[in-house]
């Protein structure tokens, strides 16, 4: 089983309407196919951006069922404590803690929109892989 950082982009993304490939890796998380991981930072993130009701004008979603699938989400993850900061000095600062995260967990990947930025840093780790989610749907494969 993979073991991934889903970005918050992915996650919002999944949440909106036609939320395509960001939808079918939330689902593969929700069903186990793939071992999200999460920390403070993360956590803290998705909470910000999913409070944000602006946002989620378009969801088909209300915000009762989006807080029910993101507690749906958060029991499937494991919890992982961040103990160095690697600093890999992405373009996005606020990015940074991806990375950090993916190594203290020993992820496969991250899943991202933003691979740009987050495959820019300056300190590399050669057995991460940094994907879209249509990327991650093709290199671990799981049920449709």
């Amino acid at each position: 089983m993979a073991v991934v950082v889903l970005d918050t982009n992915v996650l919002v993304a999944a949440l909106l309407r036609g939320g395509g490939s960001a939808r079918r890796v939330l689902r593969a998380c929700l069903l186990e196919a793939y071992r999200p991981v999460l920390g403070p930072a993360l956590l803290a993130e998705c909470e910000d951006v999913l409070a944000r009701s602006e946002l989620f004008a378009d969801s088909v979603l209300t915000a009762k069922e989006r807080g029910d699938l993101f507690d749906g989400f958060l029991h499937r993850c494991r919890w992982v404590e961040l103990f160095y900061a690697w600093r890999p000095n992405l373009p996005d600062e606020a990015d940074n803690h991806l990375i950090e995260l993916a190594v203290a967990a020993q992820a496969d990947a991250i899943v991202t929109r933003n691979v740009r930025d987050v495959a820019r840093g300056e300190l590399k780790f050669p057995s991460l892989k940094v994907l879209t989610p249509e990327q991650c749907l093709e290199v671990f494969p799981c049920p449709p």
